[in-house]
């Protein structure tokens, strides 16, 4: 994500940055996106055993098939919900906000 970095909080209150990108996204893999029959745009319900968040799917190569991407700038797609803040990395000590596994279900029109 060029245009926001971080949680968005200095990022997001910039006009000119804010309408380069307005709202949370789901980068998926073509392949991935395919077999759940998502296009472009499509809103995903993505859910994990801590918590439940929408977004919109960008199909992209960017992300190998059977993995995601969500950035976490914006407040609207909550994406730390679906992970587990309690839990250490046992090297690095800090919290396990980059891995999740979650369901992907695509929002019925």
């Amino acid at each position: 994500m060029f245009a926001h970095f971080h949680t968005g909080t200095m990022t997001r209150i910039s006009p000119h940055l804010d309408v380069e990108q307005t709202t949370g996204y789901v980068s998926i893999n073509p392949k991935d996106a395919s077999v759940l029959a998502v296009k472009e745009g499509d809103v995903l319900i993505l859910s994990s055993r801590r918590g439940q968040m929408e977004a919109p799917a960008k199909l992209t190569h960017s992300v190998e098939p059977g993995t995601l991407f969500l950035p976490i700038h914006f407040g609207e797609n909550p994406t730390n919900v679906l992970t587990n803040a309690e839990a250490f990395d046992p090297l690095a000590k800090i919290p396990e906000f980059k891995v999740s596994a979650i369901r992907v279900e695509k929002l019925s029109a």
